[in-house]
């Protein structure tokens, strides 16, 4: 297994693309003690800056390499007996993968997106175009789009043409994610009397908005930390007067998961937040 994985990477290293092992999950290995919660400042082109001197495979994505040198390292060598899978990073190689977790999310693309090479994968399929975008998980039911600062399981080459990307999943980026459902939204209670507020004025409330979106997008380090802080911060302003909606936090929970936090661990911070707040 071992010798046919690295096999694999090196071979896709070869062809320009980024790769790296994958433990059992599916999911990349932890970082080394050194490298434990960006101690080391984690490597170039993540989350946070820095020129990361680890040799070994840190930091998820950001660890995938093209270089054979490093993929046969001794470093590497260790995660190789223990891998089960190869993965690639896709924004590393130009590419995006609009990753179709179900049937219903494979006949969606069929008929709204243009047709590339196609990768059939346990649930669903990948779609491969050539271009890279941001990553975004859940922009509408079982399909989520990985490029940059992501990484894919490589499941082989696929069959058909791959096509540049086009602006129909672009824009998916850009749409209000469906996984931001019910269960990931706190419905945030008025104060007792009502009455007006001034966070009702449209332009007060979309600058504060805006102002947190961009606060958990520039963030270079503990981004759980800041995406709490973020959330603390909008619900000490707007907890209380009733005028947070449901596609307002929509908008925080993409931010925050377009900085690698999962669902959950957006609703997490948030109800963490309100429970800090008495909400």
């Amino acid at each position: 297994m071992t010798n046919t994985l690295l096999h694999t990477a090196l071979a896709l290293a070869q062809a320009g693309v980024p790769v790296l092992p994958l433990r059992a999950g599916k999911v990349p290995f932890g970082n080394c003690g050194s490298c434990a919660k960006n101690a080391c400042g984690g490597r170039p082109n993540m989350k946070t800056p820095g020129t990361c001197q680890c040799p070994a495979v840190c930091h998820g994505w950001a660890a995938a390499t093209a270089d054979p040198a490093v993929l046969q390292s001794p470093a590497w060598a260790g995660t190789w007996r223990q891998a089960h899978a190869v993965a690639y990073h896709p924004g590393g190689a130009q590419l995006t993968v609009v990753d179709l977790d179900n049937p219903d999310a494979v006949i969606w693309a069929r008929r709204t997106l243009p047709p590339t090479r196609t990768v059939p994968t346990t649930r669903g399929e990948h779609w491969i175009y050539r271009g890279a975008m941001r990553s975004v998980n859940g922009v509408r039911e079982g399909v989520d789009l990985k490029s940059t600062m992501a990484y894919a399981r490589w499941l082989g080459p696929g069959t058909g043409a791959m096509t540049d990307l086009p602006d129909a999943v672009r824009a998916l980026a850009v749409k209000e994610p469906s996984t931001v459902r019910a269960s990931h939204v706190v419905t945030v209670p008025a104060l007792a009397g009502g009455g007006e507020c001034r966070h009702r004025t449209p332009a007060y409330l979309e600058r504060g908005i805006a102002m947190a979106e961009q606060r958990i997008t520039e963030a270079r380090s503990a981004v759980h930390t800041t995406v709490y802080r973020t959330f603390l911060a909008v619900l000490s302003a707007h907890g209380r007067c009733g005028c947070l909606t449901d596609t307002h936090v929509a908008r925080l929970f993409t931010a925050a998961q377009a900085k690698g936090e999962s669902p959950r661990h957006c609703t997490d911070a948030w109800t963490n937040a309100c429970t800090r707040l008495g909400l």
